[in-house]
């Protein structure tokens, strides 16, 4: 089904976010259904319009990421199949944005593919939920073969990705890799436990983000605002893309 041509963005309403309050208590389909109208006004469109506007700035700044209205946003619906939790619905929106620049045969990737084509390869992410609103990137859930690369390459050049990680721009914006969560108890084996960049070996998942204010993903300047602190990010999704 075709999605309809999203308005220009003018920013998510505080009920936004009480509507995803209010789902995260009445998780059902009964309490939904009858609201869907509402979800699609109050989520759903400015969803796809804030995709819409963050494409736009893309282009226009050089960020080597797509965003499509069609293809960018997550779907509200769980996959439960093999949940035990069978709560139908996810109570957060969101949406990827895969990288489109130089990948290593030199070409540049497709534009426009799906996130669940994309997930595990390097891009960008907007998620909004009730207490945690925040952008970030880099690669999610990365496949072995790309994350032995990974490892290899900060074990054999451990200067390389830490200057991009050190630059003014993506620590001032970033800070580091994000390691809640995302990292081994210990070096992975094979590598030396006091390697210089022991931490980022140990990463499972190599992501950056930030969080964003209320304030900010109310505003109508709030793709401009995620294309600043994307761009900050570039050098280090390039490295990335790199490898694979």
């Amino acid at each position: 089904m075709a999605v309809a041509t999203p308005s220009t963005f003018t920013g998510f309403r505080p009920a936004a976010v009480e509507f995803l309050a209010e789902l995260a208590a009445n998780n059902e389909r009964a309490w939904f259904q009858p609201r869907k109208g509402e979800y699609e006004r109050l989520l759903k469109e400015p969803l796809e319009a804030l995709c819409v506007a963050l494409d736009e700035q893309f282009r226009s700044r050089g960020i080597p990421l797509r965003a499509d209205p069609a293809k960018s946003p997550f779907r509200i619906y769980r996959d439960v199949r093999f949940a035990k939790d069978k709560s139908p619905y996810k109570t957060n929106v969101g949406a990827s944005f895969p990288w489109a620049g130089e990948v290593p045969d030199g070409t540049a990737d497709p534009d426009g593919r799906s996130h669940t084509a994309n997930v595990h390869s390097s891009g960008g992410y907007f998620h909004l939920s009730p207490g945690e609103i925040y952008v970030g990137g880099g690669y999610w859930r990365p496949e072995k073969p790309w994350l032995d690369a990974f490892r290899r390459r900060v074990a054999d050049e451990p200067g390389e990705l830490r200057r991009l990680l050190d630059a003014p721009a993506f620590r001032d914006t970033f800070g580091d890799l994000s390691r809640d969560g995302h990292a081994l108890q210990r070096v992975p084996a094979g590598f030396p436990p006091d390697h210089p960049e022991a931490e980022t070996l140990k990463l499972k998942d190599v992501v950056f983000g930030r969080r964003l204010s209320d304030a900010e993903a109310q505003s109508a300047a709030l793709p401009a605002t995620i294309a600043t602190i994307f761009s900050a990010g570039v050098p280090v999704w390039r490295w990335l893309a790199a490898l694979g």
